[in-house]
């Protein structure tokens, strides 16, 4: 305070973090408010999860359909936030030049992008509650420890969000729409989400066993159905597809 009672201006940014947090607090309400973006993440995994879970549709094998289900829907939950919704919602972003403004702010790019990675965790654990509840109500019983559930599931979203960011800064915001969703449906069907990889030809099982989607749902099944301990080889094709995709998109990603 100056002699005169007046308060002295202090121009300049806002610490770093903050900008960080309000940047994440921002994308978190826009992703909530999308009806779209509600629809892919949250309404299909789990109308998919009852579906499948209590009618007899896919030979899912021996024991509780549900068992089977629940991390086949975690992965796919991951999937749709992390890769879909991140990848249509960025690409959207830069066709109207949200990405070019945002990036001449005094938030860093790397800054913005962290923010909507730590937008996707926060959805993720959501997503993550709404399917355990839903499961637990169907009569899942997981088995396994949480720190392997945590890595596979932190992992999976590294390697969706760089797969997801790469194609948004590549691609136009049209073809990133198309390519997104037709993307969801194939790994959907071909992941191991809700039909079992050993329903596939033998070459067919080795080729979709190499799919990050494949490889985030099969370890979660080992873990939380079977007991598993922690599954090194799930965890090493994730964080080849995550350290990949992260290092393209930061190559590759264009703002405008």
């Amino acid at each position: 305070m100056t002699a005169t009672g007046t308060y002295s201006p202090k121009p300049g940014a806002a610490p770093l973090a903050r900008m960080i947090a309000a940047q994440a607090v921002l994308e978190t309400k826009m992703l909530l408010r999308n009806g779209e973006q509600l629809l892919l993440t949250v309404i299909i995994p789990t109308l998919l999860l009852v579906l499948f879970g209590t009618v007899d549709v896919v030979d899912l094998g021996e024991g509780e359909a549900v068992d089977f289900l629940a991390p086949g829907i975690l992965a796919l939950a991951v999937m749709s936030t992390a890769f879909t919704g991140q990848a249509i919602a960025t690409g959207f972003e830069r066709r109207y030049g949200v990405l070019k403004r945002l990036a001449s702010s005094p938030l860093p790019r790397w800054g913005l992008m962290t923010a909507k990675t730590l937008s996707v965790l926060v959805t993720e654990v959501l997503q993550v509650l709404l399917v355990t509840v839903i499961a637990l109500a169907l009569g899942w019983s997981p088995q396994g420890g949480p720190l392997s559930v945590f890595l596979l599931l932190v992992l999976g979203t590294a390697a969706f969000s760089g797969l997801g960011l790469l194609m948004a800064g590549t691609l136009k915001a049209e073809a990133t729409l198309a390519a997104a969703n037709l993307v969801f449906l194939l790994l959907l069907v071909g992941g191991g989400v809700i039909v079992p990889l050993d329903k596939f030809p033998d070459a067919a099982q080795a080729m979709l066993g190499l799919l990050p989607i494949s490889a985030l749902s099969e370890g979660l099944r080992d873990v939380l159905q079977h007991g598993a301990g922690i599954p090194w080889g799930n965890l090493g094709i994730l964080t080849v597809w995550a350290v990949a995709g992260l290092a393209a998109a930061g190559r590759f990603f264009r703002w405008e």
